[in-house]
C-alpha cells in the first residue's frame, strides 16, 4: 500500500469513528489533503480546459490552501478563502486569513453581497447535507456565474432549479473537475444569466 493510500484509509477511519465535522475541529490546524497531487493536476487540467476568469475567485472549503497555491502560480488576482475547520492550516501554508463560515452560515446568506468571478470547491461539496444543498448553491450563485467542482465522487449531484447548468466535466487521476455556469431562475424557468 502506498504511503497517500494508507493517509486516505487513515482519514476515512476518523471520519467514521468522530464523523467528518468532529475530525475537522479535532485535526483541522493540522490537516493536509493527501489527494492534493491529483486535485493539483484536475484543476489544472480545468482551467486549461473552461478558462475561467481568475479575477476574484472563492477558494470555498479551502483546507491547507491547496487550490489557492495552484491559483496564484495560474495568474488569480484575488483569492478569498473560506473554511470553518482549516484555517489555522489555511493561514500557515498561504500567509492569508481564511473566513470560517460554515455551509449552513453561507446558505443562511453570510456572503450575500458580494462578488466572484469564479467559485472553487475542493473535496467538500460532497460532505453538504443533502437538506441543505438547494438553499447553499442558490446562494452561491447569487455570487458568481462560474462554479468548479473537485470531487473524488459523483456526488453531489447539482440540480437546474438550483440554478446552475453543468458546462463540462473531466476526470483526472480519479478527481471529477465539474464546471457550472450560473443560470438564473424564473419560478421553474431557467434564463440564461445577464453579464
Amino acid at each position: 500500500m502506498k504511503p497517500q493510500e494508507k493517509t486516505e484509509v487513515s482519514i476515512r477511519a476518523e471520519y467514521e469513528r468522530h464523523g467528518a465535522e468532529a475530525y475537522y475541529l479535532r485535526f483541522g490546524a493540522a490537516y493536509r489533503n493527501p489527494h492534493e497531487p491529483m486535485i493539483w493536476r484536475a484543476l489544472d487540467a480545468a482551467i486549461g480546459q473552461w478558462q475561467p476568469e481568475l479575477s476574484h475567485v472563492l477558494d470555498l472549503a479551502a483546507g491547507s490552501g491547496e487550490v489557492t497555491l495552484l491559483l496564484r502560480e495560474r495568474g488569480a488576482a484575488q483569492i478569498d478563502g473560506i473554511d470553518p475547520y482549516t484555517a489555522e492550516a489555511y493561514r500557515q501554508r498561504t500567509g492569508q486569513e481564511a473566513e470560517r463560515h460554515t455551509f449552513a452560515d453561507i446558505a443562511a446568506g453570510a456572503l450575500a453581497g458580494r462578488r466572484y468571478s469564479l467559485i472553487v470547491c475542493s473535496f467538500a461539496l460532497h460532505l453538504c447535507e443533502r437538506s441543505r444543498l438547494p438553499r447553499l448553491m442558490m446562494e452561491l450563485r447569487a455570487i458568481s456565474a462560474s462554479l468548479l467542482i473537485l470531487t473524488p465522487h459523483k456526488r453531489p449531484e447539482i440540480r437546474k432549479e438550483w440554478g446552475w447548468v453543468l458546462k463540462g466535466e473531466i476526470v483526472v487521476d480519479r478527481v471529477r473537475a465539474r464546471y457550472y455556469k450560473a443560470e438564473q431562475v424564473v419560478g421553474y424557468a431557467l434564463v440564461p444569466s445577464l453579464p
